[in-house]
């Protein structure tokens, strides 16, 4: 369990690494606007890699259907992308976390 536990504490930190950078971002806009200004990620995404999004669209769309796309990814990408990526990095985080110890047994008894 140790490798699978080290594999989603690096995707929580990947993520949330992500997360800081778009964050820092958002923060530097709103700066500079005087205004509060959050970016959705599927903006991010559509200027970093419009082809990547389109692919993932098209393949979503085929594979599991466009109410997917629809209903369902496009509201979530929708959010800033630093919610998202903050919200994935504390699911891997809570996935990573070892397990306490069962409550009533005294170590070292048999």
């Amino acid at each position: 369990m140790r490798p699978i536990r080290f594999a989603f504490r690096l995707a929580s930190a990947l993520a949330l690494a992500l997360a800081v950078i778009l964050a820092v971002g958002d923060a530097a806009r709103s700066i500079a606007a005087s205004a509060l200004q959050v970016t959705p990620l599927i903006t991010s995404w559509l200027q970093t890699a419009p082809a990547g999004a389109e692919a993932a669209q098209n393949w979503v769309q085929t594979q599991m259907g466009a109410a997917w796309w629809d209903w369902i990814l496009l509201p979530v990408l929708n959010l800033p992308g630093f919610v998202v990526f903050g919200l994935i990095a504390l699911l891997f985080y809570a996935l990573g976390a070892k397990p306490k110890p069962p409550l009533g047994r005294i170590a070292g008894t048999a």
